[in-house]
């Protein structure tokens, strides 16, 4: 996975899979799949997983570590082009909601696999900075290489 800064309000994540781009969308709008490969660094399960893959429709992750930590995010779909992009607004909740973060995710058959860039859009260079100092880049890591071995399978 590479993650990239652009501009202030700019984060640029790309990760490669070896799965098809219909394999590797499916589990991003089907919430049986989520719940397997979106849980963070280990130790993590995802108690709550909500998602109505329509424009305009929402999403509801809920994440605990089994320890009393956590956290939640909710969203809200805007495009979806069935197997090639997702554009959606998500917040998290730590247990304050954090400002809008706008996410498009793009899908491009790559070979046999699929490279996928997701571009998040903050308000400001802070907002960006805060989500980072979250961890999220270990967490993401850890479960795309679950995504990865779950879509090769699909």
């Amino acid at each position: 996975m590479e993650l990239k800064i652009e501009g202030d309000r700019h984060v640029v994540i790309i990760r490669r899979f070896d799965a098809a781009p219909e394999a590797v969308y499916r589990a991003h709008v089907e919430p049986e799949i989520i719940r397997q490969w979106m849980l963070g660094p280990e130790g993590w399960t995802m108690p709550e997983c909500v998602c109505d893959p329509v424009p305009g429709g929402r999403f509801r992750y809920e994440w605990a570590n089994g320890e009393g930590g956590r956290f939640h995010i909710t969203g809200e779909f805007l495009e979806l082009e069935p197997n090639s992009r997702i554009v959606h607004v998500e917040r998290m909740h730590l247990p304050e909601s954090t400002p809008d973060n706008r996410i498009e995710t793009r899908f491009d058959a790559d070979g046999t696999g699929t490279l996928m860039t997701i571009r998040m859009t903050l308000p400001d260079e802070s907002t960006r900075a805060a989500m980072l100092n979250t961890g999220m880049e270990s967490g993401m890591s850890a479960s795309y290489a679950r995504l990865d071995a779950i879509a090769a399978n699909a």
